[in-house]
């Protein structure tokens, strides 16, 4: 997940459509994606409506025929308030230095994770998809799909 500041998080219209935007985001140690954003954002709006949600991260360096590898996942995000946005915003903090806090117009969101697909052509074999559920031991296996 350190491989890129960024995240893409996908979201869910009132009216069912798909809407992709990209946040500076941190993470827990239980997998949880943490993001600041204001709460006008169409992501945010989109989320108070529904908080069905899934979030990619890659490097977005990686060369076209060479061994790639990124993360996405799946699950619900919402706005966050007392000690689940504090954990949020320590995760946040820890990796934006020069995050000094949040102002009047900006909230604190978490995404968190059911099932987890894993690519890493470096570490498994080139076509390689690994499928896991998150739960509160860790990750469990679900499944790898082979398409080389």
């Amino acid at each position: 997940m350190s491989a890129s500041p960024l995240c893409a998080i996908a979201t869910v219209s009132p009216r069912a459509r798909a809407y992709i935007s990209h946040v500076y985001f941190a993470w827990t140690d239980s997998f949880d994606v943490c993001w600041i954003s204001d709460p006008e954002s169409r992501h945010s709006r989109n989320l108070a409506g529904s908080s069905s949600a899934a979030v990619t991260i890659y490097d977005s360096r990686q060369t076209w025929g060479r061994p790639d590898r990124g993360i996405h996942l799946f699950g619900v995000a919402a706005e966050v308030d007392g000690r689940r946005a504090r954990e949020a915003e320590q995760a946040y903090a820890k990796r934006f230095p020069s995050y000094d806090g949040l102002d009047d117009s900006l909230r604190v969101y978490r995404f968190r994770p059911r099932t987890v697909q894993l690519f890493d052509e470096r570490a498994l074999a080139g076509g390689t998809l690994v499928t896991a559920r998150v739960t509160r031991d860790g990750l469990k296996w679900l499944r790898t799909e082979v398409w080389a």
